[in-house]
């Protein structure tokens, strides 16, 4: 059985550092595809391979500055981020299928968010 998490947790920055390689069309494919999982037919397989580069996807946007210390959704959304790769809520080969699947969604959902604020602010359309 392959192994959900990818190892060491990448140290995720307080959501300040601006980066203009922000890969929007990829980050809104592998979200779009995470999304578009069901749980009665995705393999545990599938959802193990996506989890890697979804991780590092979200952990690029939480680098960004996106405005927090401004705006508390995007404060709030910034912390879930964190949440998600920092505080031991990752997948584990013992996680049962369920749980990788209900993260995988959460961190989807987080990581869209975020980069649509970012399109917004970087004024680039996010497909």
């Amino acid at each position: 059985m392959a192994l959900a998490s990818i190892g060491k947790s990448p140290r995720v920055a307080d959501c300040t550092a601006v980066d203009p390689t922000i890969d929007v069309e990829g980050i809104s494919d592998r979200t779009e595809l995470v999304l578009a999982m069901k749980m009665g037919t995705t393999t545990r397989e599938d959802m193990d391979a996506s989890l890697p580069l979804l991780v590092r996807h979200l952990s690029s946007l939480l680098n960004l500055d996106l405005g927090q210390a401004e705006d508390q959704d995007v404060r709030r959304l910034c912390r879930q981020g964190r949440t998600l790769i920092e505080h031991g809520t990752r997948p584990t080969n013992e996680t049962p299928a369920f749980g990788v699947f209900i993260y995988l969604r959460d961190t989807a959902l987080v990581a869209r968010r975020l980069l649509w604020i970012y399109a917004e602010q970087e004024g680039v359309s996010a497909p």
